[in-house]
């Protein structure tokens, strides 16, 4: 919730003072623009004290240099000149955000040793930087450094390069993607009592100031649209549950929209099934897939993205008063399909069974994909470095992880089969919502499947990826942001 930094950009030369960022590749090779900025040659001399070799991210200063009037010499590694992808320069752009320190004013010098820096790679640059300013202190009335050495004044950030012009068009899209990305992170990091779920649909309603059409249903509607398994997680709960419908059509006209579905427990006791109270703070950020989902909506407006394009939020919290559903009650879903509640932890996948029928029976989009923070199991699988992946369609999970390893917000994809299936049939209806521990991811991703027909979709679980990951040059904060890049980049790669 920290000031945004102002980004410019501005043709090489020599600046006047301040801090500046030169880049250098492995090795320790400096471009030709970064040498006008050292004109006694004082960074080779650090490079050999301080063993620096411009491995990726790596950086090294000089106080005050020798030849110039500038208060702070950096130089920021890039590693290998000819492996300068994407993550690549987002981790430069975090590296030199984090090395200006406490300047007000940073200037980057987007030149390298052995490569081409175009337009679009000074924007990537300036993207990772914005991305590394973040932090979320609205609430700190008294010590409000975070450990980012935040300047005093609102940062101001100018990147030389080689067509200023170029680089300005394309950090335009770039900062809608960063502002959707903030929003998802301001969503998750908000404590609970302050985002519920009529809150947590308003900031969704916010998007129509793009453009973007929103409607809501509430419990009313969503009963006689007959969302059983939905309502049955949210009755425990004094606040009343929403459906958030975000629209952005900027595509053909009657084109199917890409769809996207989120689920958004704003706080997740576990209902009676209860959680252990060690950690259970942290149950605040089981809407990190409903955020990741209005942070994309938002992107994909900003940018005037030429698609169309719908995300849908189920939003409920879950608690265990008097009224809260029990292990072992059946439930009825939108589909008609009937669920026993064998855990009531397990409550995720009862909100995203409504939404996806819904979705796919009211848009029948091209494809969907939902995000979850949804089981433990998957961050037993993958760690906090990847999301599950689970798809009924090649291409899109295709699609999908080509543009993880792209962005840096990286899945990987784990089976589906018959032979899971039958683990959530259930004796005494049409399934139950929990199979255990074996299998955990799998299990629930294959409860998800019946209710998305023969449509293309694909299942995100982002447990370990939306919110306390470790931190990394392009995200100091608990909540990530995890999938606003990934989905913005399957939409631009393959649907627009």
């Amino acid at each position: 919730m920290t000031d945004r930094p102002s980004v410019s950009f501005a043709k090489f030369a020599m600046p006047g003072k301040g801090t500046v960022i030169v880049l250098a590749s492995e090795g320790g090779g400096l471009g030709k623009n970064a040498k006008v900025c050292d004109p006694e040659g004082v960074l080779a001399r650090a490079f050999e004290v301080s063993g620096f070799s411009g491995k990726l991210a790596k950086s090294v200063e000089v106080l005050a240099p020798s030849g110039s009037q500038l208060d702070r010499l950096t130089a920021v590694g890039v590693g290998k000149p000819d492996e300068l992808a994407e993550e690549a320069l987002l981790k430069i752009g975090g590296a030199a955000l984090a090395a200006g320190k406490s300047a007000s004013e940073i200037t980057v010098v987007a030149d390298v040793d052995g490569a081409e820096i175009d337009a679009g790679a000074a924007a990537g640059i300036a993207l990772g930087m914005l991305l590394r300013a973040y932090s979320f202190d609205k609430y700190k009335t008294t010590n409000r450094d975070n450990g980012n050495d935040k300047p005093a004044k609102k940062l101001k950030i100018s990147v030389q390069c080689a067509d200023p012009s170029a680089a300005k068009k394309a950090f335009a899209r770039a900062e809608a993607v960063a502002n959707g990305v903030v929003l998802a992170r301001d969503l998750v990091n908000e404590p609970a009592n302050v985002l519920g779920p009529v809150e947590f649909a308003a900031k969704a309603k916010e998007l129509e100031k793009l453009g973007a059409k929103v409607e809501i249903l509430t419990e009313k509607e969503m009963k006689k649209l007959g969302m059983g398994a939905l309502l049955g997680v949210a009755q425990g709960s004094v606040r009343p549950p929403r459906l958030a419908i975000i629209e952005w059509n900027g595509g053909k006209a009657k084109e199917k929209p890409v769809a996207f579905v989120g689920k958004g427990v704003v706080f997740d006791t576990g209902g009676i099934s209860i959680k252990p109270a060690g950690g259970m703070e942290d149950m605040k950020g089981d809407m990190g897939g409903a955020a990741a989902v209005v942070g994309v909506m938002h992107a994909l407006a900003a940018r005037k993205a030429k698609v169309n394009a719908v995300g849908l939020i189920g939003l409920v919290e879950n608690m265990p008063d008097g009224n809260a559903q029990r292990p072992g009650d059946i439930v009825t879903s939108m589909s008609g399909q009937t669920i026993e509640v064998i855990n009531t932890d397990a409550e995720g996948r009862l909100v995203l069974a409504d939404v996806l029928w819904y979705c796919n029976d009211r848009y029948k989009p091209q494809f969907m994909v939902d995000l979850a923070t949804l089981t433990g199991a998957v961050m037993v699988a993958l760690g906090h470095h990847r999301a599950g992946l689970f798809s009924n369609d090649d291409t899109l999970a295709e699609r999908l992880f080509s543009a993880g390893e792209a962005t840096g917000e990286k899945v990987w994809r784990l089976p589906l089969g018959e032979e899971y299936d039958k683990q959530i049939d259930s004796k005494n209806a049409d399934m139950k919502n929990s199979a255990g521990r074996m299998a955990g991811s799998i299990t629930a991703a294959q409860f998800l499947k019946r209710f998305v027909k023969d449509g293309a979709w694909a299942h995100l679980d982002v447990a370990g990826t939306a919110m306390g990951a470790p931190l990394d040059e392009i995200n100091r904060s608990w909540g990530s942001g995890f999938g606003v890049r990934l989905l913005d980049r399957l939409v631009a790669d393959s649907y627009e």
